[in-house]
């Protein structure tokens, strides 16, 4: 952080930002996720909570916010209630936040222990006259659990009926949506930690190595910088990029082939998201190099298209007729067949079938309102791309962008991308095992 500030201002400024969106007289309530199980007396690595952690930085788990703006006691205005240290879980689990560190990494001066929720949150919902409670509201979210934010909306409406509820999640999206210059610094160590893996990874790039040993190097690099991949890593050789989602990771590298990375690192919990695709023998064929400057071009023009008040529609579009029009020039498609295509199903969609981009921050689709115009603070990914299984490959390239009032800044331009940066990383024709 700059100018002596620290995360507690980056948490204390989103809460104050919060209080100014939300109703007189109301209260809101922000849970930590669950921790999931696995099988037998297994659980998964804990999430923490997006919306909790963008109001306080706090990640353990069971932790609740309440916030009051409107209380008549100014202690009753922001409480956080943690769950209590026992010997027992100092024990198994080691130490929790202790009310005192809580206080300084939140800003927040009430904190109570977890067993004092009861009580207090009945109080406060009799002097309260709405109540904003969170849940999903992500469009892609498919929501088969059960979720602790879903268990305390139902608890909640059944024991105060006459209550009027509001959903907190809009007003958290649009808070989320533009992101602070605290949050980029942090979604730029992010990339920053990317870019170091990406240069330890190209070096292990040769015929015969396995997807997963790409992904190893990938991790010890974010590990070893107190990093932690953003999300499941795509390393994808030969057709296997082409499976847009392909996590197997289990296959060999061969003489000629392509090589997809989707891989990037997060850091303090904020994301960020890289692709690129690069020759496993160190030097691209002709027609390789032909379909990557395609994409590159692309890459470039949605780079600059960005820009504040388009809609993201209008930029998929833009995007999409580019795409088409590469195609053409890489002769697969002709002009006759883009005259005679049913709108509805465009001839490009068998090569080019994704979104463009999409908004990256504390989670990696994060959420926003992308039937709105682009606002200066968003932060995007930019990844268009061209699939041929016909040919055995396909090719993705992408970053992570800030939208600008005066340009964009792309927080991976220091990550080599140009088709002769990489094959010089990776030694020319150095590889061809």
């Amino acid at each position: 952080m700059k100018n002596g500030s620290t995360l507690a201002d980056l948490w204390t400024a989103n809460r104050r930002r919060l209080r100014e969106l939300m109703q007189p007289r109301a209260l809101a309530v922000v849970n930590a996720n669950d921790v999931l199980p696995t099988n037998a007396d297994g659980t998964l690595r804990m999430e923490p909570g997006s919306d909790l952690y963008y109001l306080t930085g706090v990640e353990q788990e069971e932790t609740v916010l309440l916030m009051f703006p409107d209380a008549d006691d100014e202690k009753d205005r922001e409480i956080l209630f943690l769950r209590e240290q026992t010997p027992r879980i100092a024990t198994w689990e080691g130490p929790k936040l202790t009310p005192e560190e809580a206080r300084r990494r939140t800003g927040i001066r009430t904190v109570l222990g977890l067993g004092e929720f009861p009580a207090q949150f009945h109080r406060l919902m009799c002097e309260c006259e709405a109540v904003y409670l969170n849940a999903n509201e992500h469009k892609r979210a498919v929501v088969a659990v059960e979720t602790r934010d879903a268990r305390f909306v139902a608890e909640c409406q059944r024991r105060y009926p006459l209550h009027r509820y509001e959903r907190l999640a809009r007003l958290m999206h649009r808070l989320r949506s533009v992101k602070s210059p605290a949050e980029i610094n942090l979604i730029r160590q992010a990339c920053s930690i990317t870019g170091h893996g990406f240069r330890r990874a190209l070096r292990r790039v040769k015929p015969g190595v396995c997807e997963a040993e790409i992904e190893a190097e990938f991790a010890c690099e974010f590990i070893r910088r107190r990093g932690r991949f953003a999300y499941t890593p795509i390393i994808a050789a030969g057709r296997n990029a082409c499976a847009l989602h392909y996590i197997a990771n289990n296959a060999a590298c061969r003489k000629g082939d392509l090589l997809l990375m989707d891989v990037a690192a997060r850091f303090s919990n904020y994301n960020s998201d890289l692709t690129r695709t690069v020759p496993v023998s160190g030097r691209f064929t002709r027609r390789q190099r032909q379909v990557y400057e395609a994409v590159l071009r692309v890459f470039r023009q949605c780079v600059e298209g960005l820009r504040p008040g388009k809609r993201w529609k209008e930029w998929q579009k833009e995007a999409e007729q580019m795409i088409e029009g590469e195609l053409v020039g890489l002769g697969r498609l002709s002009r006759s067949e883009v005259r005679r295509q049913d709108p509805d199903r465009p001839a490009f969609k068998k090569y080019f079938m994704h979104g463009v981009g999409h908004p990256i921050g504390l989670d990696v689709h994060d959420v926003g309102f992308l039937t709105e115009p682009f606002q200066a603070g968003w932060v995007m990914t930019v990844e268009p791309g061209i699939y041929l299984p016909e040919e055995g490959f396909g090719i993705r390239l992408e970053n992570t962008v800030v939208i600008g009032e005066r340009g964009n800044e792309d927080l991976m331009a220091g990550i080599p991308i140009e088709a002769d940066e990489i094959e010089a990383l990776m030694g020319a024709g150095g590889r061809a095992g």
